[in-house]
């Protein structure tokens, strides 16, 4: 719809997660260098969390298109009810024929898998993303699971990936032995100010775009109204790109992010009982100077 008219070549606010896309801010970047070290150090345990939107699963994905070495990846993303539906999504995972769907069959068709994995000399990995869904029975299966060795390697290294709530269940001492087996992990925090404007220039530059998309107080505003939360970022500046189009706005104002803001409660209301801090006041205070709108006032 927009793409002509702002010389893009595909949409850079996709909401749906494209490693292509992926800006690789400080946080992620560090939690990318985690997972790593958790792969290449045959860590048990290595765990991701974010708040959502944070960009995780597009992280995953990124990390699933540039690993190098003999791994098989499987990445189940499905609550699960009982150790029979864990199975049958770790199966499925890896392709495998489910066959007779009771516990131990599956148990045994896993057990033979990875042990064939390891002959031929490569290792095991199963990404858990989502993980925050899962209660304290399946993460207490999960941490079984994962008791397969040989000698002192590890057959199966998990990587759980979820959101907050994610690690207070695994705080609970019913989980300790499980807590115990994490070797590695980050908490991907929110992007700040600075990281906000990369990531806006960065995803219009793989789309295509060969000049400015958002001006600088766009971008000001994009940062206030999303909290630095990538999937709002995305949200927003996809928004603005419509509003912009079919105002024949070029490059995406200040107050065309208002505008958008204005028509999605949802986002205005979380903008309105975020805390600010400094960074936001000296955005809102800048944005007043020389622009003479308030970005507190979009109601």
């Amino acid at each position: 719809m927009y793409l002509e008219y702002y010389g893009l070549a595909r949409k850079p606010f996709s909401l749906t997660p494209d490693p292509e896309f992926m800006y690789l801010s400080k946080q992620h970047a560090i939690a990318l260098a985690m997972l790593k070290y958790g792969l290449q150090n045959q860590a048990g345990f290595t765990l991701i969390t974010g708040e959502v939107g944070s960009g995780k699963t597009t992280l995953i994905r990124h990390l699933l298109r540039t690993l190098e070495g003999n791994l098989t990846i499987g990445v189940i993303t499905n609550t699960h009810r009982n150790y029979g539906d864990l199975l049958t999504w770790i199966l499925g995972a890896y392709g495998l024929d489910l066959g007779d769907r009771d516990n131990v069959t599956m148990h045994r068709r896993l057990l033979e898998f990875v042990a064939a994995e390891h002959k031929a000399g490569r290792r095991v990995v199963l990404v858990v993303d989502e993980a925050q869904n899962m209660d304290v029975q399946m993460l207490e299966e999960l941490r079984l699971l994962s008791n397969m060795n040989v000698g002192d390697e590890l057959l199966l290294q998990l990587v759980l990936v979820g959101q907050p709530e994610l690690q207070q269940t695994i705080a609970l001492p019913e989980l300790l032995q499980f807590a115990q087996r994490i070797s590695a992990e980050h908490h991907i925090t929110p992007l700040d100010y600075e990281s906000t404007e990369k990531y806006i220039r960065h995803r219009a530059a793989v789309a295509g775009c060969q000049e400015e998309l958002f001006d600088r107080y766009a971008r000001a505003a994009v940062y206030y109204y999303s909290r630095g939360i990538p999937r709002a970022i995305n949200n927003i500046c996809d928004m603005a790109l419509v509003y912009g189009y079919a105002e024949e706005v070029k490059p995406v104002s200040c107050e065309l992010i208002m505008e958008v803001i204005r028509s999605r409660p949802i986002i205005r209301r979380q903008a309105e009982a975020t805390p600010r801090d400094d960074t936001d006041r000296r955005l809102r205070d800048l944005v007043l100077e020389i622009k003479g709108v308030d970005l507190a006032e979009v109601s």
